[in-house]
Formats: structure tokens, C-alpha cells, sequence
């Protein structure tokens, strides 16, 4: 029998509205006891003096590339990254090549997870056969075969009939459908956020309609189907108030928000620099504070990464060349608690709540909690570990990010899957 017990921590868990000073005792990977001076003896023991010891985290936004495209990330790279992140539960998209629209796929990545990841990793599958947006893909099949949600992420169903359909057999299958909110007419030829930053830089630009025109589209189309409906890496200020509007409706709607979107706005980016090149892009300050205010309210659910790894030979070409995307699992913690709990804007609890229950609640994953008798998933945190973002160090395979070099209070101090301590700082 394995035991670890972690000691003398201060324990969140936003699914028993917990947070105070114990221990938390686990035994074969499961959560056996949360209270004070439980017994290590003949255990291994974590001193967790002084830090957070919370349900693991999880990211259900997750780019692993394989299988496919290896040279930018393989599922053991991205799941080192996301312990490294302090996460111990990844959903990963379905943009690989072949891309996961069957259960043949599906099982692969399972397989492989099982093999070499070192974190749990859920696959999500496509919502139309690969990714085209014209033939829904075998949703039911990929079920079986353990798919948490459908997306085309990357490529948005443009076709309304065939957005329909799809909530129709999400709806009948009980999983989420996830949206890429973008309509690709109005944003053909973009590089940056359409406004005054893009006309200095002369860079073509992407206007925040094309997000806002496909959010309120799925919004009417999932009144009407009544499926449980996501939307990924919401950016626009108007989209905020429209995801609101349909909670209030009591729709069943969620959403997520990366951290690049409520930290950086249009004119952080350095000219040029293909590190600042996303999608959606980095929109302005009035979106950055809406998106922000999102999450504090609770309109926004969840904080995800959209972990988007491509290698330098890609990514470092001239920017209206190269591919959108960065990479972000192991800096979303620390810029989270910068500008959510350390500013004052957001508690412990909640701060936690958008790591964990909301995810595992949107993905209905048996994570996010360390009630007994779950699994020994957790994330320990260091509010005031000060530490400084090296992409170089990484364990990533990819190294495009805006943050090298970035200088954090507070993050993971380390990373337990299934009671097996699978990352520690400095180590």
C-alpha cells in the first residue's frame, strides 16, 4: 500500500466551500482523509507549511498535437508542461492529423496517455468529419471510446444547419459542445485585433464582430436545441454581455478565458513579434477589463490555456506568415494570481473554483474536489513563490510565448496525480 500525507497545508476545495489549516492523507492514488495531525507514520510526508493544497487543477483547453505534428508537441511533452503548470487533468483538442473524429483516434490518444502521460488527459473529439464543418463526425462512437466534448476548435462550424445538428446529437449524448467563435468571413486575411494598434503596425486586422456575430448565432441555436454549450477563449466585451444575457435566460451556457486575454491587450504587443500572434488576438484594453470582470462575476467560468505549441521554424517567420498561437501551461497560474487574487479582485476560493470545480463541472470530470474517497489529484501553490518564467527550461517541446523572462509572485510548488508526486519546484 502506497500513503503520502500531505501536512500542515492550508486547504481549499471550493466543492466543500473548505479552507482552512489540516492535512490531507491519501492511500493507492485515492484521497483517504482530510483533517489535523493525521498520523505519517510509515508514510511519505509533504511538508506543506505555509502553501495552498488544492483539488489538482485541471485545463480543458489543451492543443497536444500528437498524432501528427510530434516536431511541436507529443502528449508526454504537453502533460510534463501541464505538471510543470501545476495541472494534473488536460483536455485535449482535436486539430491533430488525423484529426480525433473517430473512436480509432480517440482510443490512440487514450492509449498513449496511458503509456507516457503523467497527467490525466481527456480527449475531446471533432464535431464534423475532419474538421471540415460540412459532415458531422462519429460524435456517438468517439463517446464510447471516452471523448468529454466536441469542437472543431481552430476551425468554427461556419454552416448554421450543420451547428444545429451537432447540438442536437450533443444534447442526445449528454456532452458539451465547444465552440471557436469566429466568423471566418470577417476575419479572412487577419493578423492582430482590428483597430488603432493594426493601422500603425499595418498589419491586417481581425475585428472583435467576427467573435461577437458567431456567439450570438450558437446562442439562439442552442436555445432551441437546449444543449450544454461552450464558449472557447471568449475575448470580445460584447460576447461577455451576451454570454451573460443567456445566463440569466437560465440557458445552459459556459465559457472560458485564457490569461493572455485578461493580461495583455493589442497595445502590450511588441511590433511585430509573432510571440504576440493569437487567436483570437489580443484585443484592446476595454475587452481585457470586460473579459477580467467576466471572471470575477461569474459570467466566466473557467480559466483555460489554449496551450498552442508550434516550433520555432514555424512560428518565428515573418508575423503575417506565421501560424496563430502560444504556448501557456506553466505560466497561467502565476499570471492568474497577479491579476485575479493578488490585485484584490478575486478570493481564494473562487480564484481556486475557476481551476477546478467549474472545469470538472463543464466537463462533468470526477476531478476538482478532495472529498475522501476521490482520486489524489492535487495542486500545492505558493502565493508569494517568486519566480521567473525561463522557456528555455520547459519541458514543452515548443517555445513560443510572450512571457519568457517574466518575473511571478505566487505558483505551483508541486504537482500529485493520483498520490504520486509528479513535479516539484526545483527539482
Amino acid at each position: 500500500m502506497s500513503r503520502l500525507v500531505v501536512k500542515n497545508g492550508r486547504v481549499v476545495d471550493p466543492s466543500q466551500e473548505l479552507d482552512r489549516i489540516g492535512d490531507v492523507a491519501i492511500e493507492d492514488g485515492i484521497i483517504k482523509e482530510l483533517g489535523k495531525n493525521i498520523d505519517a507514520t510509515e508514510a511519505e510526508a509533504f511538508d506543506a507549511s505555509g502553501l495552498v493544497v488544492a483539488p489538482g487543477f485541471i485545463d480543458i483547453h489543451v492543443h497536444l498535437r500528437e498524432p501528427g505534428f510530434e516536431h511541436a508537441e507529443t502528449i508526454e511533452t504537453g502533460s510534463r508542461a501541464a505538471a510543470a503548470g501545476g495541472f494534473t487533468s488536460i483536455c485535449c483538442m482535436p486539430n491533430t492529423q488525423p484529426v480525433n473524429d473517430k473512436a480509432t483516434v480517440t482510443s490512440y490518444i487514450i492509449s498513449q496517455a496511458r503509456q507516457h502521460a503523467v497527467v490525466n488527459v481527456f480527449p475531446i473529439g471533432a464535431i464534423t468529419k475532419n474538421s471540415a464543418g460540412e459532415e458531422l463526425a462519429a460524435i456517438g462512437s468517439m463517446k464510447e471510446a471516452g471523448i468529454v466534448a466536441v469542437s472543431d476548435d481552430g476551425k468554427p462550424v461556419m454552416n448554421a444547419r450543420v451547428t444545429r445538428r451537432a447540438m442536437e446529437f450533443a444534447r442526445a449524448l449528454d456532452i458539451p459542445l465547444i465552440q471557436h467563435c469566429e466568423d471566418l468571413h470577417l476575419s479572412a486575411g487577419g493578423d492582430m485585433h482590428e483597430g488603432l494598434q493594426s493601422t500603425r503596425l499595418g498589419l491586417r486586422g481581425i475585428p472583435r464582430s467576427a467573435e461577437d456575430v458567431m456567439v450570438a448565432r450558437d446562442l439562439i441555436l442552442a436555445e432551441a436545441t437546449g444543449v450544454q454549450y461552450h464558449v472557447a477563449h471568449i475575448s470580445s466585451r460584447h460576447s461577455v454581455e451576451m454570454v451573460a444575457m443567456a445566463k440569466q435566460r437560465r440557458l445552459k451556457v459556459t465559457s472560458e478565458a485564457t490569461p493572455h486575454h485578461f493580461v495583455l491587450s493589442d497595445a502590450d504587443m511588441r511590433p511585430y513579434d509573432s510571440n504576440y500572434k493569437m487567436k483570437p488576438p489580443l484585443r484592446e484594453r476595454t475587452d481585457v477589463e470586460a473579459v477580467t470582470k467576466g471572471l470575477v462575476d461569474g459570467v466566466i467560468d473557467a480559466i483555460a490555456t489554449d496551450h498552442a505549441p508550434h516550433p520555432g521554424a514555424e512560428k518565428m517567420q515573418e508575423f503575417e506568415r506565421c501560424p496563430f498561437g502560444i504556448i501557456g501551461l506553466e505560466t497561467s497560474i502565476g499570471l492568474a494570481l497577479e491579476r485575479l487574487y493578488h490585485s484584490g479582485k478575486i478570493g481564494l476560493l473562487p480564484f481556486v473554483r475557476l481551476f477546478t470545480t467549474n472545469p470538472a463541472r463543464i466537463l462533468s470530470l470526477s476531478r476538482g474536489t478532495l472529498r475522501p474517497g476521490s482520486a489524489a489529484d492535487l495542486t500545492i501553490l505558493g502565493l508569494d513563490h517568486e519566480w521567473i518564467y525561463d522557456v528555455n527550461r520547459s519541458p514543452s517541446k515548443s517555445r513560443n510565448t510572450p512571457f519568457n523572462g517574466y518575473r511571478f509572485r505566487g505558483g505551483p510548488v508541486a504537482t500529485i496525480v493520483a498520490g504520486r508526486i509528479v513535479w516539484r519546484a526545483g527539482a
